[in-house]
């Protein structure tokens, strides 16, 4: 929101302000940069004391070797003592240029006066010099993107935007309401204390069970790992193989079932599908054993025997979303070294199988961090729902931290209601046995695509093995799986495939309905899969719209013959309705 300095109180401040700051930034041009080079000769040295901390976080026991070409560090110091000396040199128009185009500076009011506009011109002096200064490091790649993260939530979290001391718009809008947006500040901080996060949208507008995750089903099954959901067909005729879900274990199902018109669920029993469904139990203590092989053994396998059962079908189509495509396939490796193959086809959304490119997420992971899980919850313990779900959101801190400060802790405004980032705050709980052998054989050793290498369930694994046809999907701009991560299990399959690219990130990419005719998507040519995405991406060809069609009609083609829907959920005996969708399970808060 754009706002005009017409409130004589707010001019009387900032022209009060303004030559408080100017007289201070003429007479220390220096240490006016919120303390940046502090009178040292290595300015390196009191950024690298700043993110030592972080650096040792992620499981390192000393700092790496960090150097900078001291002829380099000279000059990069002398342009930065330059730049902040002139900026109070400088008009306010010719301060708006060095920040024009970052939206947190986007309103009017940051640049209707020399105060506001030099502040943000400082900050930006500051994020280019810190920026110069981690690309002159000398250091090892792993060193250098952990340097890059910090320096990036350092910047993110130093933002002008994120204080009331200088930010001008939650300013007037605070002299503007008399007060009353510092007051809904107050009781917005109140109420996220309780919820244990930073409310990302107004919460109160979601009831799972109500407005969420309300596609008609019933619960036909459950255990101790998850409850199985039947949909009821929309159509009167489905196809004669069942298709089952398999969600990820770190969230809720309902990311598949989110508002009507905007659930894929919905979408796949419209396309005359007779679905299924994972709920995973949200994990508490009498979890706090369970492994990696138990939900292999007990939920992804245990589900699709399931499905079998109750529909009588020798085969069925399956589909894995992000960590639950992990799952998936492993179930699928394991049940091909009992010589079982009770998936015709299985569908990976953002999956990672081969762990080779993990992206931003690998400056978290090393020995020694993974060493301190298995000792700290290797063989019993749970991993918090909300450790995973701040992580993830520090992934985009301007975004998914900062962008939320601002607005309910400064301005007093709540957030409007989105069902997607409702989702995101519904985290779930991890069993430690199961994330420690998890971040050890994916994220550390890549150990899954190594044939013969894991007994998971009792058998040898080779995915090479597994005979299902495979549709892989990856977002362009996912940041969680790289598409080069989705992409590289176009090279662990040996079976009939086809992979689609699609635009945007790792959940906005997924979710993208037909009827709201955005974003768009890419697909090769059959049966062509180099080895490098990039090729792949130079011969695809760019096709407007939602990759949802796409998918359906691939999966049609491997679904069978129409049959008449069935009239009942679930099959009389131990697949007996045990309560209506969703069930008990998704409602279990972490």
């Amino acid at each position: 929101m754009a706002f005009k300095s017409t409130t004589p109180d707010w001019q009387q401040f900032q022209q009060a302000a303004w030559q408080q700051w100017n007289q201070f930034i003429q007479q220390n041009p220096v240490t006016a940069a919120s303390g940046f080079t502090q009178a040292t000769s290595n300015p390196f040295e009191a950024f690298a004391e700043a993110v030592k901390g972080q650096l040792q976080g992620a499981g390192n026991t000393a700092l790496p070797s960090i150097q900078i070409p001291p002829e380099k560090l000279q000059a990069l110091q002398q342009e930065y003592l330059t730049q902040v000396t002139d900026l109070s040199r400088k008009e306010v128009e010719d301060l708006k240029s060095l920040f024009k185009g970052d939206r947190r500076f986007a309103g009017e009011v940051w640049s209707q006066n020399k105060f506001s506009a030099q502040t943000v011109a400082l900050y930006q002096i500051n994020t280019e010099t810190l920026r110069k200064m981690v690309a002159l490091v000398e250091t090892d790649a792993k060193t250098r993107a952990r340097l890059e993260f910090a320096v990036e939530q350092w910047l993110a979290a130093a933002a002008p935007a994120n204080f009331m001391a200088s930010n001008p718009e939650a300013q007037l809008q605070a002299i503007q309401s008399k007060g009353e947006s510092i007051a809904r500040s107050l009781q917005n901080i109140l109420q996220d204390v309780r919820r244990g996060h930073i409310s990302m949208t107004d919460e109160t507008q979601f009831e799972v069970g109500r407005n969420i995750a309300i596609t008609h089903g019933s619960v036909v099954f459950e255990n101790e790992f998850f409850q199985l959901i039947e949909y009821t067909p929309t159509t009167d005729k489905v196809h004669e193989k069942p298709l089952l879900l398999v969600p990820p274990c770190i969230n809720k199902y309902y990311i598949l079932d989110l508002q009507p018109g905007n659930s894929f669920v919905e979408y796949a029993v419209a396309q005359g599908f007779r679905t299924f469904i994972v709920s995973w139990r949200n994990a508490d203590q009498s979890l706090s054993e369970a492994t990696w092989d138990d939900y292999i053994q007990n939920a992804a396998i245990r589900a699709i025997e399931a499905v079998q059962d109750i529909t009588g079908a020798p085969t069925i189509n399956a589909l894995g979303f992000c960590v639950g495509g992990t799952i998936l396939s492993t179930a699928l490796a394991v049940l091909a070294a009992r010589n079982k193959f009770p998936v015709d086809s299985a569908t990976l959304l953002t999956t990672l199988v081969d762990f080779s490119d993990t992206g931003i997420l690998d400056i978290f992971i090393d020995e020694n961090m993974v060493r301190f899980r298995e000792l700290q919850m290797g063989k019993k313990g749970l991993l918090p729902g909300q450790d995973l779900a701040t992580t993830f959101s520090f992934l985009r801190p301007n975004e998914l931290v900062w962008n939320y400060v601002v607005g309910n802790y400064l301005k007093g405004e709540t957030p409007p209601p989105f069902d997607l980032l409702y989702w995101n705050s519904d985290g779930t709980n991890l069993p430690g046995p199961f994330y420690a052998w998890y971040l050890r054989n994916t994220y550390l050793e890549n150990n899954l695509i190594k044939p013969g290498k894991l007994t998971i369930a009792g058998q040898k694994v080779d995915f090479n093995k597994i005979q299902a046809s495979m549709y892989i999907y990856g977002s362009r701009e996912d940041h969680i799986v790289p598409i080069t991560g989705s992409y590289a299990s176009t090279q662990v399959f040996q079976g009939k495939k086809r992979f689609v690219m699609g635009a945007s990130g790792h959940i906005a990419g997924v979710i993208n309905p037909p009827a709201r005719k955005k974003r768009n998507y890419w697909v090769g040519k059959a049966d062509a899969f180099p080895q490098d995405v990039n090729e792949w991406i130079e011969a695809a060809t760019s096709v407007p719209g939602s990759w949802w069609p796409d998918w359906s009609d691939w999966l049609k083609a491997e679904s069978g013959e129409l049959v008449d829907a069935p009239k009942k959920p679930g099959k009389a005996g131990k697949y007996a309705v045990i309560e209506p969708a969703p069930g008990r399970y998704v409602k279990q808060r972490a």
